[in-house]
């Protein structure tokens, strides 16, 4: 008898080990990508037979460090400081800080709990309860190392709650990286639109200053009895149309200023501002048909995953608590009434106590709570292949979009080029008395308006290529 009592302790920890990595979870299956295998050929331009033998070399866009995609070195320093100081992506990294700590409390309980107790009691024994009538006073102290109660996991129930924990750490972490690539991607167009609105600020002041010129001539030719006034007022509409452009330029700039330095998080020094446009890089290797697969490298896209990962083992938990479960609590140490008798021989003493707690009756919840783990785990699917689909149509825009801002930068330059051409020799007609003022005045208005747009059409170009960063999963 007293064999078995020694062995039972050990047979029950053997259990625990041989069942340890067991658990009730459905087998995990990734689904199906819910879209096409590849983009659209019409999305995605192939390379030209010069850029081919580079395309095929160069790496994808999301392969490409920010540190590289963003060649400006204002821009970099502009991204430093926001990855520093911006306070969405601090909230995202303590949320990561805080699910590595609660899947630690989680992966904690898999482990038993040992601990050092000492205890000392004196209490009196009336007289009513004395021997022989007589009162008395007892002492008792104790010093032991026990095992807190420990769930021994036959059926898998905190290891499902462990991984449970573990995905939802990963997801979380995935979130901070979807965070900070969002971030680099918002600054990056944020800094574009303030250098567009610089060039077209000092485009503005450019016009106004020729308009400017171009009226007093007029005004001067007005009182010399050369031109007329209808001459004078067609300039001078010319120069208060500049004026109100140069005004409205400058307040889109302050606003983009302002949204900068709010993602930032902190004044952004003079000396990263832009004055104009710049070019990012443009990512090769986008060919037609290029692979859906690319997609499952997107942050929010394996946060997805890994949520779905967690349901999943969520479901073995609930099917686990229709078992029994079995906890431990032991001790081991010394007890004596004196103090000074307490490691003395004679005082050791020991406690076990298993544990076995089995449902038999819960008002059908333990079916109800597993019905919820396989809806939740259904949602959690339906939420992944809606993040998919999400992701395939965001870069089947964005490629479609390329090839058209392309031609479309390269009529505009060549509208700017042409109606350059039509007002100088309006300018010359005019200049000769062969025309009046009013084909000067509709070329400069056309050349204006060509201008603002090709440096419109710049800005949706590169706006375009950081969107394309951003879809297609960041970089490092």
């Amino acid at each position: 008898m007293n064999r078995t009592r020694n062995t039972l302790p050990v047979v029950l920890l053997a259990a625990a080990v041989g069942l340890s990595g067991c658990t009730l979870a459905p087998k995990y299956e990734r689904p199906p990508l819910p879209v096409a295998d590849a983009f659209p050929a019409e999305a995605s331009p192939a390379p030209t037979a010069e850029e081919a033998p580079e395309a095929a070399a160069a790496p994808a866009a999301k392969d490409v460090p920010w540190q590289e995609f963003f060649t400006d070195a204002r821009l970099r320093s502009v991204i430093d400081l926001a990855l520093a100081n911006n306070r969405d992506l601090r909230v995202a990294t303590l949320n990561v800080q805080k699910a590595q700590a609660l899947y630690r409390i989680q992966r904690s309980e898999l482990n038993p709990t040992i601990g050092v107790q000492a205890t000392g009691e004196r209490y009196r024994i009336p007289e009513s309860l004395g021997k022989d009538g007589v009162a008395s006073v007892s002492s008792t102290y104790t010093v032991g190392l026990g095992l807190a109660s420990w769930e021994l996991d036959l059926f898998g129930r905190l290891r499902s709650l462990k991984t449970r924990a573990l995905e939802q750490y990963l997801a979380t972490e995935e979130a901070r990286r979807g965070a900070q690539t969002s971030l680099v991607a918002a600054v990056a167009a944020t800094w574009l639109s303030l250098a567009a609105d610089e060039e077209n600020l000092a485009l503005s002041k450019g016009t106004l200053e020729a308009q400017g010129s171009a009226f007093e001539l007029i005004r001067k030719s007005r009182e010399a009895g050369v031109a007329s006034d209808l001459d004078l007022r067609q300039a001078e509409s010319q120069v208060e149309a500049a004026r109100a452009s140069v005004a409205a330029y400058t307040g889109a700039a302050a606003v983009s200023r302002n949204a900068l330095e709010l993602l930032v998080g902190a004044k952004v020094p003079e000396e990263l501002l832009p004055d104009r446009l710049v070019a990012v890089t443009d990512p090769k290797g986008l060919s037609a048909g290029l692979p859906s697969e690319v997609l499952l490298r997107r942050p929010d896209i394996l946060a997805a995953e890994h949520q779905l990962r967690g349901a999943n083992a969520n479901i073995g938990a609930a099917r686990a608590a229709f078992f029994p479960r079995i906890s431990l609590t032991a001790g081991f140490g010394t007890s004596s009434p004196d103090l000074d008798g307490l490691f003395k021989s004679g005082t050791k003493m020991w406690t076990f106590a298993p544990q076995i707690v089995s449902p038999l009756f819960a008002s059908g919840s333990l079916f109800a709570n597993l019905k919820v783990s396989k809806v939740d785990r259904e949602i959690a699917v339906a939420t992944y292949e809606k993040a998919i689909q999400a992701a395939f149509a965001e870069v089947s825009d964005a490629l479609a979009l390329r090839t058209t801002l392309v031609a479309q930068r390269e009529a505009q330059d060549a509208l700017v080029v042409a109606l350059e051409e039509t007002l100088r020799l309006s300018d010359a007609r005019y200049k000769g008395g062969i025309d009046a003022y009013l084909p000067v005045l509709f070329a400069q208005q056309s050349l204006f308006g060509a201008q603002r747009a090709a440096v419109g059409v710049r800005f949706a170009e590169q706006a375009n290529l950081v969107t394309l960063y951003k879809v297609l999963g960041g970089g490092v």
